[in-house]
């Protein structure tokens, strides 16, 4: 490093040539089975039986798990569907955010009273 600044090598931003290959070729495997993915989560969820040759009774190599083919799932749908990450918004000391709040109670209040007094008038003249 010269100087204290930074001389050759990658722009910033730029991809790792490794992690992009690697990220392609994951795509690609993913692409080429997502056919398969519902098998094999229905397989997960309702479990997979096989017959014992000797006494002929079908039991379960793969025991139902509705909850890990769920989990899974939600695992592969991650790498799609990215999640959305937590932001905060702040002012500086000098300059701090304002929120205004606005809020009608009483007029809030006066229209639950009305709908209250509608909904009791109404209950009353049934019972007569």
């Amino acid at each position: 490093m010269a100087e204290g600044r930074k001389t050759g090598g990658r722009q910033a931003g730029t991809p790792n040539k490794a992690t992009a290959d690697a990220r392609q070729a994951i795509a690609a495997f993913v692409d080429g089975n997502a056919h398969r993915l519902t098998e094999w989560l229905d397989q997960v969820a309702a479990g997979v039986k096989t017959q014992d040759p000797e006494t002929g009774e079908e039991k379960y190599v793969v025991q139902p798990n509705p909850a890990k083919a769920f989990d899974m799932f939600q695992s592969v749908v991650e790498y799609h569907v990215p999640k959305l990450a937590r932001t905060e918004v702040v002012g500086d000391k000098d300059n701090p955010l304002e929120v205004d709040v606005h809020v009608n109670v009483f007029g809030e209040l006066l229209k639950n009273l009305k709908l209250q007094r509608q909904s009791d008038a109404s209950q009353t003249s049934k019972s007569e």
